[in-house]
Formats: structure tokens, C-alpha cells, sequence
């Protein structure tokens, strides 16, 4: 296996390429540890499980540890009568840089994995269009988009990277945490502010604020040594790894949620007898209506645990200011999507983007896109 990827490696681009070169050492050891895949032929043992090695979201973060992790670790084995087992790591532990997982999956180095679109979006913004910032300032909103937008993405990843669709997750509102005083979005000019996406960064310079792209599992360290005075992640997720206990206000606008994709290299995905995924389809589709609901409740919650409401049950009690949405707040969302957010969006990918989102959400949103 490990020369073929090779061969396909030489005819990737060369930024791909660096990407992925690391990656392939990686495979070699993962492949060396054992079957990631089911093997055919009379050589193979019929009453040994298949095998499977996953690529999850998050470490930390509810979503992986009440969802994902029990999902592919117990239940799996449960809903195969014992057929399929599988071993998962969160990909910000599993040695990859989220930006890869794309190119992993097409290479088949990650044979099932999860993709965060805001993230991959940096090399394919196309995949970005569900969760645009500003764009979906509730979950019903959200949930709108993503079921527009789906057969787009599904065939995005079958004809660019080989890749089957098999889930759509997303985590909880993210929202902006700041260690000192604001009552609005217009009082962040000025503010250093950690962003995770291109379209947030641009979000917040049209404001007069200054991105700075951290990983979030250093986004507590930052707001501590004053690298960066606001910071923009999940309601709950942000509670888990106490960022309450470093900053002061946080908004209860959602200004995106960190939607991101489950999926299988196509020819993983082919090997597994039909039954099997038949029995993958209908538990990832319950995991995934799940992780919706957490979700809805967890965006609530956070804000909750984030300024010590008794209805804190999952997370920790902070002290924090809640600052509400004000009407010049929902004005200036829509303005700063419309102006600003799409347009650049629309920059970055060209025609493709213009069509695809004239064809899957402009019509519904009211809101169309221009070739500039």
C-alpha cells in the first residue's frame, strides 16, 4: 500500500506534498501496527472483526468524549453484532494538522476521519459556505444550511478527493470571550481577537479589530500572557477548558458554530461488506441527530456555566457578564455578512463559489452572491 501512496503523493501539488510527506511516515507505522482496513482473499481469517482506525474532532470537548468516543468504541461492536471494531484519536492528538485531513482521507493515510469545513476551507473555500460568520445567528438557521448545502458537499468530496460523506456534525455557538468590558460588536475595534477561520479574521478587521490565528487548545494560555484580549469558540467548549476563568464578558451572539464533515476514503468505504455499512450509515446518522442536540442545549448551557446560572449542570460555574444581542448587533451581523464576509468569500473562490451558492442558499436566505 505504502508505495502506492507514494506514487500518488509524487503526483500531488508540491504544497500538498509537504503537507502529507509526514503523513506518509505516519501511515507507514499505523499500517505497521495492523489492519486499518477489512482484507479479502482466502488469506483472511472470516471470524476476525474488521478493523477500523478513526479520525475524530476535538479532544476535551464534549462532543469527542460523550459522543464520538463512545460511539466508536462501544457502540459500533454493538450495532455490527461484534463484526466491526474500531480505535479513534481526536485529530488534534493523532499527529495531523487539521488542514490536512482533506488530502489524509483522498491518500486513504486516514481511512475514516473528521474535517472541520472552517478549517479546510483554507485550501477549498467552496466547503465553507454552511458556516460563513454571521451567516446562521441561530441552530434552526444552521440547520437550514447545512440541509441545503448538503448534496453539494456530498459530491464536492466524491469528485475532488474520492471521498464518501457519512455524517455532518457541529459543535456548539461559538461566540466571543473577552477578558475586559464591551457591550456590542462595536466596541471591539481596536481589540486583539484569537479567530480560527479566515472568514472570521475578516469578520473582525472589518470591525477594526486584529486577528490572530490560535489553536484552540492554546487559546487559554494566549488570553493568560495578554497575546490576544477576546477569543471566539464554543459556548461549552470554551467552559471545558475554563477560558470563564480568563476572561470577564462574553457575547451571546453566535457568530458560527465549527461544523465539520465525517468521512471515509471511498475504497475503505467500498471494501466493508454492504451490510456493515448499512448498519455505519444508520448509527452515524443517529450519532449525528445527537450531537445536533447536544448542540442546541450545550450553546445554552455554556452561556449558563459561563456566568454562573444555577442551570449549570455539565460544566463549571464562572462569574462572567453576559452581553445580550442588541438590535445594532443584529443590523450590523447582517451588514458585515452582505458587505464584507460574503464578498470576500465569493474573492477567494471564484465562479464556483458564485454558482454554488446562487444554487444551494441564495434563493432561501434571500441573499445572492456577486462575481466581482
Amino acid at each position: 500500500m505504502l508505495p502506492r501512496l507514494a506514487a500518488r503523493l509524487r503526483s500531488t501539488r508540491p504544497m500538498a506534498r509537504r503537507l502529507l510527506c509526514p503523513a506518509l511516515l505516519l501511515a507507514g507505522a499505523l499500517l505497521g501496527a495492523g489492519p486499518a482496513l477489512p482484507q479479502a482473499g482466502p488469506a483472511a481469517a472470516p471470524a476476525d472483526p474488521v478493523q477500523l482506525k478513526v479520525v475524530g474532532g476535538l479532544a476535551n470537548v464534549a462532543q469527542y468524549t460523550r459522543y464520538e468516543e463512545p460511539f466508536w468504541r462501544k457502540r459500533i461492536a454493538e450495532l455490527t453484532h461484534g463484526r466491526v471494531v474500531a480505535e479513534i484519536a481526536p485529530f488534534d492528538r493523532a499527529g495531523f494538522r487539521a488542514e490536512e485531513m482533506l488530502p489524509l482521507m483522498r491518500l486513504g493515510v486516514v481511512p475514516f476521519g473528521t474535517a472541520l469545513v472552517a478549517v479546510v476551507s483554507s485550501e477549498e473555500p467552496e466547503f465553507n459556505a454552511v458556516d460563513l460568520p454571521g451567516l446562521n445567528p441561530d441552530i434552526a438557521t444552521l440547520r437550514q444550511t447545512v440541509r441545503l448545502y448538503r448534496p453539494h458537499l456530498r459530491d464536492l468530496l466524491r469528485e475532488r478527493y474520492g471521498i464518501e460523506l457519512l455524517a455532518v456534525y457541529t459543535y456548539p455557538a461559538q461566540v466571543t470571550w473577552c477578558s475586559r468590558p464591551f457591550s456590542g460588536l462595536g466596541d471591539l475595534a481596536g481589540r486583539r481577537i484569537r479567530t480560527s477561520s479566515v472568514g472570521q479574521a475578516e469578520l473582525f478587521e472589518a470591525l477594526g479589530a486584529t486577528s490572530v490565528v490560535i489553536p484552540f487548545a492554546e487559546v487559554v494560555p494566549a488570553l493568560r500572557a495578554g497575546v490576544v484580549e477576546c477569543a471566539v469558540t464554543g459556548t461549552l467548549s470554551g467552559n471545558t477548558v475554563g477560558l470563564h476563568e480568563v476572561t470577564s464578558h462574553i457575547h451571546a451572539m453566535a457568530l458560527t458554530w465549527g461544523v465539520s464533515i465525517f468521512a471515509a476514503n471511498r475504497a475503505a468505504w467500498e471494501a466493508l461488506p454492504e451490510d456493515v455499512r448499512h448498519s455505519l450509515r444508520a448509527g452515524l446518522a443517529d450519532l449525528e441527530r445527537d450531537i445536533w442536540d447536544a448542540a442546541e442545549r450545550e450553546t445554552g448551557e455554556g452561556l449558563d456555566c459561563a456566568t454562573g446560572r444555577p442551570s449549570c449542570t455539565s460544566g463549571r460555574p464562572g462569574r462572567m457578564t453576559l452581553v445580550p444581542v442588541t438590535p445594532a448587533d443584529i443590523e450590523r451581523r447582517r451588514a458585515l455578512l452582505t458587505s464584507t464576509v460574503l464578498p470576500r468569500w465569493v474573492d477567494r473562490c471564484g465562479e464556483d463559489c458564485t454558482r454554488a451558492w446562487n444554487t444551494y442558499l441564495g434563493p432561501s436566505l434571500g441573499i445572492m452572491a456577486r462575481d466581482n
